[in-house]
């Protein structure tokens, strides 16, 4: 039997709402999947513990690029637009979806994730959030998060943290030579970008044991990152590479 897009969506937001992953309460985060030239993603205050498949809407993906590279666009251009989709869906887009788009945009992505952990919170709201994207610490790491982690300084969530992460995604493709999979905002969470359900759900929970050991390992003495050159070898060994791959084929959606 087949699985809508919707089904795993529902699932998948049901699943990082769980209080065990303790990376969203309440309203926090929200989940999106790409379908053709739109996206599904979270209408605004759904709590993703409770998801059903009435709480999210379809989004234009060609509108909303167009809206977030017209300059002259700001809050009310946004309120019209979010306001227009709620006429046609019965609900609101949650207000981080730009940022959504802008992942779609710029990536080969087909699945976002957006959550709060405690633990990459703990740092992402120190000093030491830098640690984060500096460098790596262990092997699995590099698999599932790759050696490119993004690192956004905050700016208000909207149509101005959407413009500023374009520009930041294109300056890092164009210095790496890829996407990263794990965005990290500053003083607010964190972005999962996967082919799959299950890989981004992966990501997320990789981010956070790596902001447990950053934090323990401070605690005893300041983290040993591994070297650079071990990095890359990791980054594309082929044995890795084909882990890689089946980790993101993982409970890929079915069309």
């Amino acid at each position: 039997m087949k699985t809508t897009p919707l089904d795993l969506l529902v699932d998948l937001s049901r699943r990082l709402g769980d209080p065990a992953m303790d990376a969203a309460i309440l309203g926090e985060g929200n989940t999106s999947v790409r379908v053709g030239d739109d996206m599904l993603v979270k209408a605004s205050g759904v709590v993703l513990q409770h998801a059903e498949p009435g709480d999210f809407v379809r989004l234009p993906l060609t509108d909303a690029v167009a809206l977030i590279a017209d300059d002259e666009a700001g809050d009310a251009e946004v309120d019209a637009f979010f306001s227009a989709i709620a006429r046609a869906e019965g609900r609101r887009p949650s207000v981080e979806a730009l940022l959504h788009v802008v992942l779609y945009e710029a990536t080969e992505a087909r699945v976002v994730a957006h959550s709060h952990p405690t633990s990459v919170n703990a740092l992402l709201c120190s000093q030491s959030a830098e640690l984060l994207v500096d460098g790596a610490l262990f092997p699995d790491q590099i698999v599932v998060l790759g050696s490119t982690p993004l690192l956004v300084p905050y700016i208000d969530p909207g149509i101005r943290l959407a413009r500023a992460v374009r520009e930041l995604l294109r300056d890092h493709i164009a210095r790496h030579g890829e996407a990263p999979k794990a965005v990290y905002l500053r003083n607010h969470g964190v972005f999962a970008l996967g082919a799959s359900a299950d890989q981004v759900l992966g990501i997320t929970t990789m981010m956070q044991k790596v902001a447990r050991v950053l934090i323990g390992a401070n605690a005893v003495g300041g983290a040993q990152f591994m070297p650079p050159e071990e990095v890359q070898r990791i980054d594309t060994r082929p044995d890795e590479l084909y882990r890689r791959a089946l980790l993101a084929a993982a409970g890929e959606e079915t069309p």
